[in-house]
């Protein structure tokens, strides 16, 4: 570890942090998006464009982070968002992460790309505990998924929707990115395939090109958990998704990793909220560094923010201890923004706190 944990005050410092601690291709995996990354800035400086409001004279003694998700209780409205191959980030990989957000409260959403299988964590994580799903072409793999995801304890299903192909990810191809030989994918079952295309295609072993509203709606009608689709940015995609079958969204560009010059999630997410005038539930990713930014994320209409790179790379400076501070910043910055803005509750979050 480079300093103790609680020398971090903020998620700003934790890439330059994590530069000594990973490897350079694991670095540039974790960090970089597609193309120019216009997508990948524009998601954090979008947030920090919003203006508060304060409100003062309020008793704040009392501040309940307490919130109400598809009927699930949470701590608070942040949770891990998933990500591939933590083992690039810590020799525990996802057992780690989970060991985090168990110290620091919240809930975790595991990938399909996880390098530890979802029955290890489910019974290492004391918090809710999601499954993102990348359906594969063959339905009787991917009902299997869903299956094993819901018999060990998670408790949605968040289908990405959002990456039938990859974007143009300069910085893998350039440290030549390979998954080492001795990682496994435990939760896909499947041999020693990567989800980069080979030179020339855009098609990928690991990522279905044909899933389309069919299949959503088969997900959404085999699941015994709720089905949340994970990548909508379209207001129309929204509208149409709350006639699928699926409980929720997560308004969500990839962080910016697969097209490139689309709006940041911050744009997206009041468009989409005034779109389905709480026709369903929904939770927002990419570019959340700030307590401030889950404020605004919940003003604009989310239930509950999702955060990515900052936790891998707490991840790789320190471990769980990493991850939970993490957690603790964020939720600490949301208290104050929380007092500052005379809210008690995640109820009397509403547009009121925007200048």
């Amino acid at each position: 570890m480079i300093l103790k944990v609680e020398e971090i005050l903020t998620l700003a410092e934790l890439e330059g942090l994590a530069e000594s601690c990973m490897s350079p291709m694991a670095m540039a995996y974790v960090t970089g998006a597609a193309a120019d990354e216009i997508t990948l800035r524009a998601n954090c400086e979008d947030w920090k464009r919003i203006r508060l409001m304060p409100k003062c004279l309020v008793d704040v003694s009392e501040i309940d982070l307490r919130t109400n998700i598809l009927g699930q209780e949470f701590a608070m409205p942040i949770m891990l968002a998933p990500a591939a191959f933590h083992r690039l980030c810590h020799a525990e990989g996802e057992l780690a992460t989970a060991a985090g957000a168990n110290q620091g409260g919240a809930g975790m959403v595991l990938s399909s790309f996880s390098t530890v299988s979802v029955e290890e964590i489910g019974a290492a994580l004391e918090q809710p505990l999601w499954f993102q799903l990348y359906a594969q072409e063959d339905r009787s793999l991917t009902q299997e998924m869903i299956q094993r995801a819901h018999a060990a304890g998670c408790k949605a299903v968040c289908l990405t929707v959002d990456t039938p192909v990859l974007g143009a990810r300069h910085r893998e191809v350039r440290t030549r990115f390979q998954l080492p030989a001795d990682f496994k994918l435990p939760n896909l079952k499947l041999g020693p395939i990567s989800h980069r295309p080979v030179r020339g295609a855009i098609y990928s072993d690991l990522l279905n090109p044909r899933l389309n509203w069919k299949d959503v709606e088969w997900i959404a009608s085999v699941a015994d958990v709720p089905v949340l689709l994970k990548g909508v940015m379209n207001p129309e995609d929204a509208l149409r998704a709350a006639d699928s079958g699926v409980a929720g969204l997560i308004i969500s560009n990839h962080g910016g990793r697969n097209l490139d010059t689309l709006p940041s999630t911050a744009e997206a997410l009041p468009r989409i909220a005034e779109k389905l005038g709480g026709r369903l539930p929904l939770l927002v990713d990419g570019g959340i560094r700030r307590g401030t930014d889950v404020l605004k994320a919940i003003a604009l209409g989310a239930q509950a923010v999702l955060v990515g790179r900052p936790y891998l790379y707490a991840l790789s400076i320190a471990g769980a201890e990493g991850v939970a501070r993490v957690l603790e910043i964020l939720r600490t910055e949301f208290m104050m923004a929380m007092a500052l803005t005379g809210r008690r509750s995640i109820a009397e979050i509403d547009k009121t706190v925007l200048f």
